[in-house]
């Protein structure tokens, strides 16, 4: 019984706040978050009205992932997740989907956004161990992401998924560094619930295994690797066939139809694309477009989607993260936690930028990866930690590039705001 209470006492330290600056930085974040989320709650529709199923702002499903989970395709186990989130939030406001339905949907949101916050403050603080201030200075620059803003207030598969990643990689980071493999219970966790909301994201949990002490030194402990991963995959796979009552050949099809529906948009250019959605898009806005929309029942509704960037400042922007981002991963080329974090991120550059698939709204897959810049900056100030004046050089540029992100993201959202009291009242 004692070791139950403190593997679970181990847990909550994990994922809550454990100190009176972790709890502030949770407090700051789900105030701000907090008012944002109920303000657009009461005062607008658009977090949830059941007419709505899709592309409602930016590609998301709330509707139709709130009732259905998803298609089952992508979001394998995510059907029963929702249900559990449906439920409590009628359960609370009475049965009705009104403002108290969306109230609570965002305060859910809300909640999982800024304990996906906190997981990058702990491991800014406890894996790279980073002066309070420059932790600081990155969790707020974080928190401005266009991603981490809108997922605040967004009940959609990638406001949980973005947590548990986040989660997931600071608990692997902690295993490595005590150099303890991770075990199979965990990875199984890890696998049916990060895998069980998006499928592309199943292969991620393994990759912190790669990277145990002494793996490919030892046959025992590469067998002993290779039978956890096989015990959480089957256990995947069981739970994903139950779901659709094991009519796996559906998987195929429904796969390549998604395919070709989501990877054929020629009407920008590829590079664009990448640089204005897959990388810049889910940190910086760029501007908007509303469109005409229908839920094929005959309700017409307006939905707002984002459009390349249109002038050499954002481009200037990704180019200069992408920059500090590519120097913190050729300086920490040999550390483990970097690799871990990186190749993660190369799944999702090859399955959006090298596949192409969703790669014209790769603005919101952000969810899957956007906790990787954070991190990243992080270790570069670590690899310069004795060097002052480059110290004093990357701060200063890390502290201009916060300060557009700010300024940029704020102008942004008040378009979105003139958005939801013209077409969302």
């Amino acid at each position: 019984m004692s070791f139950i209470k403190t593997k679970f006492i181990n847990f909550l330290r994990l994922v809550f706040p454990s100190s009176y600056t972790e709890l502030a930085v949770f407090m700051f974040f789900i105030i701000c978050y907090g008012i944002l989320g109920s303000y657009i709650a009461i005062h607008y529709r658009i977090i949830f009205d059941s007419r709505i199923p899709w592309d409602a702002y930016f590609s998301f499903d709330n509707k139709s992932i709130l009732m259905t989970g998803g298609s089952f395709e992508r979001h394998p186990l995510s059907y029963y997740f929702f249900n559990w989130i449906r439920e409590f939030s009628l359960f609370v406001s009475g049965g009705k989907m009104d403002a108290n339905f969306r109230l609570t949907l965002a305060w859910l949101s809300n909640i999982v956004i800024t304990l996906n916050i906190l997981q990058i403050f702990k491991y800014l603080k406890n894996i790279i161990r980073l002066p309070l201030k420059l932790s600081l200075l990155i969790i707020l620059f974080f928190g401005l992401f266009s991603t981490n803003i809108i997922l605040s207030f967004t009940p959609e598969n990638f406001t949980y998924t973005l947590f548990l990643l986040s989660l997931y990689n600071h608990y692997a980071a902690i295993k490595l560094r005590e150099e303890k493999k991770t075990p199979s219970l965990a990875l199984s966790l890890a696998a049916v619930s990060i895998g069980g909301l998006t499928i592309t994201n199943f292969i991620k949990v393994f990759i912190p295994v790669l990277f145990e002490k002494d793996l490919f030194k030892s046959w025992k402990k590469l067998a002993n690797a290779a039978l956890r991963v096989i015990v959480a995959t089957i256990c995947f796979v069981l739970l994903y066939l139950n779901r659709i009552d094991f009519k796996y050949q559906n998987i195929f099809s429904k796969t390549n139809q998604q395919y070709e529906k989501f990877s054929n948009v020629e009407s920008m250019p590829t590079w664009d694309m990448i640089t204005s959605f897959f990388f810049g898009g889910n940190i910086l806005f760029p501007g908007f477009v509303i469109s005409d929309k229908h839920n094929m029942k005959g309700f017409d509704f307006k939905g707002l989607y984002m459009v390349l960037y249109s002038s050499a400042f954002p481009y200037i922007f990704v180019g200069a993260l992408l920059l500090l981002i590519s120097w913190s991963y050729l300086k920490n080329f040999k550390n483990k936690w970097v690799q871990v974090i990186m190749i993660s991120f190369f799944i999702d550059v090859i399955i959006h930028c090298v596949m192409r698939f969703g790669l014209h709204t790769s603005y919101i897959y952000g969810g899957h990866f956007v906790f990787v810049y954070p991190i990243m900056i992080g270790w570069l100030f670590y690899a310069y930690r004795s060097s002052p004046k480059i110290l004093f050089v990357l701060t200063l540029s890390f502290v201009l590039l916060s300060f557009y992100l700010l300024c940029n993201n704020v102008f942004r959202m008040s378009e979105f705001f003139w958005f939801l009291e013209t077409y969302y009242q």
